[in-house]
């Protein structure tokens, strides 16, 4: 069991490799963060949004997660309109 609320059914191919690679991380914390965000707002996302989460599931988990949590400053190039969606989610835990 992946702990996804959301069926991937309706998505695209590319948003439904997404959702599972969200809640399929290397560490657990990580499928929290990123599994729930993609649950929520996966369907809405626009094509940029796409890119930007697709370059996101390669970062390495420990680097990622200190970004959303703030415990590390994010790259320059990772400051995205999508990062900042992100943090709030997991601040907020709705979606943003």
């Amino acid at each position: 069991m992946t702990g996804s609320t959301r069926s991937s059914e309706g998505l695209d191919p590319r948003r439904r490799k997404l959702l599972f690679r969200a809640w399929h991380r290397g560490i657990r914390e990580m499928d929290l963060v990123l599994g729930p965000f993609a649950d929520a707002c996966i369907a809405d996302f626009n094509e940029r949004d796409l890119d930007e989460f697709e370059r996101l599931m390669i970062v390495p988990d420990h680097d990622l997660y200190g970004w959303v949590v703030g415990e590390t400053a994010a790259p320059a190039d990772y400051e995205t309109a999508l990062m900042q969606r992100l943090r709030a989610f997991h601040r907020h835990g709705d979606k943003p």
